[in-house]
């Protein structure tokens, strides 16, 4: 059905696509992998015509094309749901759902009867309840990659790309949008599915394109492969094991929080501990109020708190007063929340600590210059310090705002899903200094969806379930089914401890 050969394209000096070959199969689900800044986005990228290719040759239905932009692509039923999503924040649901594609009579007024009929159609095939008065920007992450697949599924699309499709969903959104991918695919369509989780591909895919540093290294159908063969492809070697072991023992309490509420009334009542030293997991369903948690504990929403640091009480109304108390946080929203997107890379990750590199008035560019190119060599950033952060793939903008944070020297990390969209090698890489920066005494509070994640990570794991925590887990008492059942409201007996 689609055919793409010898493909190049390069950035400057960058040469990111050094003659990738990609075979789509009609009515197939094709599984495209490979570590961050592998090209993988950027060879779907000149398929639908964002980029143009300077090199190679690519065949649809047997035809020869160069789509100049993605209208041309959209109208030859091919459509992309990227990883960084394109929601209209003002705008609501429904209008995100039909922007330039509005249906209007034959007066030319929008036909909004209409449109709601269509919309909700398609969300009842993902089983996605939300208003469509809803004002995008008020959804969370989660809705609105739910929103973004909805828009793709309105089109009448013979091929779909899919770029970390559910990194923000949850288990139960995943099984309702891989039936609905069955479905299509029975219908004819064709899916290029892009994911770092492994269990998705061996679940959903029927071949495997692994890329490494532009080139195309593996094509294989699904069940002819296996983990290993694909982690080594990936990375260009083998990983000896997931989740390096946890060798800190946590020590006294560094710090407690108490009755912490906002004013939106997500959540009621937090209280926990954390230790020094320690790597503390929360746990629950999208929406269930893990983020509005550290947002408030950050001084981003408002609300009430009693917060302890070392014993003693601090008072965090903003972000400002909580980086004094040597707080830091990498939200989920990396794209709007965590980067300057036209800033460099070095401007990025000095950005929070910019007076410790600056002597009066005057920033010391040495000193930044040799911060940038540590923090680059340890978190295997292999982009200039000066290339814009725009310029990289999600997974190394993720390493960036990690990056920012650790120069701060914060006793304190919060991480809001902190491998979201990050191969299987970097994501390794950050474990590692995770655990490092615990030796160090840094205390680490996790909120992650996968959770294969926050359990081989976590000492302790908290469980959220409609603003609430409803229960601790630790020891031999973490498994996926004690945390789902308290995910879900439940409570753990006596046979579920044990």
């Amino acid at each position: 059905m689609l055919q793409m050969t010898g493909i190049h394209k390069a950035f400057g000096q960058n040469e990111v696509l050094k003659g990738v070959d990609f075979n789509l199969k009609e009515a197939s689900v094709h599984a495209l992998m490979g570590e961050n800044g592998a090209g993988k986005s950027t060879l779907m990228k000149i398929l639908v015509g964002i980029h143009k290719k300077d090199q190679g040759d690519i065949k649809y239905q047997n035809q020869n094309i160069d789509f100049k932009h993605t209208q041309m692509s959209e109208e030859a039923g091919l459509t992309f749901i990227h990883q960084e999503l394109n929601i209209w924040p003002e705008l609501t649901v429904l209008e995100n759902l039909f922007i330039g594609k509005e249906i209007r009579n034959k007066f030319g007024i929008l036909n909004e009867k209409q449109m709601k009929k269509e919309a909700r159609s398609v969300l009842e095939k993902l089983n996605f309840n939300i208003s469509l008065r809803k004002v995008a920007g008020h959804c969370s992450i989660g809705e609105q990659q739910m929103i973004e697949i909805a828009k793709a599924l309105m089109t009448d699309a013979k091929v779909i790309i899919m770029d970390e499709p559910t990194a923000a969903l949850t288990d139960k959104e995943i099984k309702q949008l891989f039936k609905l991918i069955k479905t299509l695919q029975n219908e004819g369509v064709s899916f290029v599915y892009i994911s770092h989780r492994m269990a998705e591909i061996f679940e959903i895919s029927d071949q495997i394109t692994v890329m490494r540093d532009g080139k195309t290294v593996l094509y294989k159908d699904t069940h002819d492969t296996n983990y290993d063969e694909i982690v080594k492809s990936m990375v260009g070697r083998a990983l000896t094991e997931q989740f390096p072991e946890r060798t800190v023992t946590p020590g006294d309490v560094l710090m407690k929080v108490n009755a912490l509420n906002n004013d939106n009334h997500q959540m009621s009542n937090i209280s926990f501990e954390l230790k020094k030293g320690e790597i503390l997991g929360f746990s629950g369903l999208m929406g269930a109020g893990r983020t509005e948690i550290m947002r408030s504990l950050f001084g981003i929403d408002k609300g009430h708190k009693d917060i302890e640091i070392n014993g003693k009480k601090v008072n965090i109304k903003t972000p400002e007063d909580a980086m004094k108390h040597s707080l830091g946080l990498i939200t989920e929203n990396r794209k709007d929340e965590g980067l300057i997107l036209d800033f460099t890379i070095e401007d990025n990750m000095v950005l929070p600590s910019l007076a410790s590199f600056t002597k009066n008035g005057f920033v010391n560019e040495k000193s930044t210059r040799l911060f940038t190119e540590q923090m680059s060599n340890r978190l295997n950033i292999k982009t200039k310090r000066k290339a814009l952060v725009s310029s990289l793939s999600g997974g190394n903008q993720q390493k960036v705002v990690l990056a920012k944070w650790i120069g701060t020297g914060a006793q304190i990390l919060i991480l809001d899903e902190p491998t979201r969209g990050i191969d299987v090698g970097a994501k390794r890489e950050i474990y590692q200094l995770m655990n490092e920066l615990t030796e160090r005494g840094v205390s680490i509070i996790m909120i992650s969806s996968e959770l294969p994640e926050v359990i081989g990570m976590s000492d302790r794991i908290l469980v959220v379930h409609e603003g609430k925590i409803t229960g601790q887990v630790e020891g031999s008492q973490i498994s996926e089914e004690n945390i789902m059942t308290l995910a879900t409201g439940g409570k753990l007996h006596a046979t579920n401890i044990n």
